[in-house]
């Protein structure tokens, strides 16, 4: 799954593709995946309703796109990307509809398909948002999908999709679509995105924290801060988490594992 989506976006670079092509294309595959939360797969709110964010970041301008409480787009990466080309603004909501009404003045279509049997079979069955925030960290739910890629021209992007976590409050906004916290991307650090325990990467604006330290350090002990301040967890290949789906690719050999220091590698044809 993880792998698919990375080679979707690696067969984008290969073929003069920038990276925020790629970003775009690895996260589209991802939200079309019922396995995740984000598009298909989302999980639903108090009130048994989608609500999907997205963010998309072009490292070389810092060019940024965002959406928030999305009901009816299946790719909130798509339409974040057109906030940042077609409009003057970086972030739209649609809590008045802002959102769906540009999406249906670009032409993106309505999507009414995006719960799964089994994710209203779980909202049914949950008793209420601190259960699944516990069920969260054992991690006996999914969660959000993200891609960072660099191109050949030496240009990074970030991009980022969810769904949130069940039994949410209506309108609640997560880490993904607020820059610095649900994704970052800068040509002179580097691109991040995050996924974990939400309100504790918005603490910590944990994308832009993990650059900082890049930038001070070449290296990061971001993870561990968070722990620390505010008890959050998350990550990508390495992460603070009990399990997190990853996949990369470098020279065409793919890495992707799910356990903690799970590295597993493919050679691409």
């Amino acid at each position: 799954m993880t792998g698919n989506a990375a080679q979707a976006g690696d067969a984008i670079l290969k073929n003069g593709g920038t990276a925020t092509d790629a970003v775009e294309k690895a996260v589209r595959y991802l939200e079309d995946d019922p396995t995740f939360d984000a598009g298909h797969g989302a999980v639903l709110n108090i009130d048994g309703e989608v609500e999907l964010d997205g963010i998309i970041m072009d490292g070389e301008t810092l060019a940024t796109g965002a959406v928030t409480s999305v009901r009816n787009i299946a790719n909130s990466v798509s339409l974040a990307r057109a906030v940042m080309e077609k409009t003057d603004h970086v972030m739209l909501t649609d809590r008045d509809r802002g959102a769906s009404m540009f999406a249906e003045h670009i032409g993106i279509p309505v999507a009414n398909d995006l719960v799964t049997e089994l994710e209203r079979k779980d909202w049914e069955q949950s008793n209420s948002y601190p259960d699944v925030i516990e069920d969260f960290y054992n991690y006996r739910s999914h969660d959000t999908v993200g891609a960072v890629d660099l191109d050949s021209l030496g240009n990074v992007a970030c991009a980022t999709s969810t769904g949130g976590i069940r039994k949410k409050m209506v309108g609640r906004v997560r880490d993904s679509p607020i820059i610095g916290s649900g994704g970052y991307a800068d040509n002179r650090s580097g691109a991040v995105s995050c996924t974990g325990h939400e309100e504790s990467i918005l603490k910590v604006t944990l994308a832009r924290l993990i650059l900082f330290h890049m930038e001070q350090a070449g290296k990061s002990a971001t993870l561990q801060y968070m722990g620390e301040r505010v008890k959050g967890c998350g990550g990508a290949a390495s992460f603070t988490t009990p399990r997190m789906a990853w996949a990369s690719i470098k020279e065409d050999v793919l890495h992707y594992g799910l356990n903690p220091k799970e590295d597993f590698t493919e050679v691409l044809k």
